[in-house]
């Protein structure tokens, strides 16, 4: 309503009393495309360059992050059941090696696995069960 009312008080007091703006805006309707077409746009990215620099923005991204109890946790799923446990293995046996130590069979089984795990995904298969799926 108030858009309406700001176009239709802007054309009748502005626009037709004076000669020169009739010949850009010879009619109502094309003052209404003309505004709508430049000023919709041109209001919005206004708007949305407001909103980037305003502390709303970033408070709400603050927000976000703290109230994702992923941010602070492994996520479930692959990166919990087959990422995590191969970077754990990873920096064992980085340790392991730069101590001249020997793998024990335990390790190695379960590298191989998390190595059957990797497989299994890279085939497109699934590793553990989804959430919703659990009972």
């Amino acid at each position: 309503m108030a858009a309406i009312n700001v176009l239709t008080v802007t054309y009748f007091l502005a626009i037709d009393n004076y000669p020169s703006l009739q010949v850009i805006f010879p009619t109502f309707v094309h003052y209404i495309i003309t505004a709508v077409c430049i000023g919709v746009p041109l209001l919005v990215f206004v708007g949305y360059v407001h909103y980037k620099r305003s502390a709303a923005f970033a408070a709400e991204a603050d927000i976000n992050i703290e109230s994702n109890p992923y941010w602070y946790k492994a996520p479930p799923g692959w990166n919990k059941e087959v990422v995590f446990p191969l970077y754990l293995n990873m920096i064992n046996l980085m340790i392991k090696m730069s101590k001249n130590e020997k793998l024990t069979s335990e390790e190695i089984e379960k590298l191989s696995d998390i190595q059957k795990s990797l497989s299994t995904l890279i085939d497109g298969g699934y590793i553990g069960k989804p959430s919703r799926m659990r009972e």
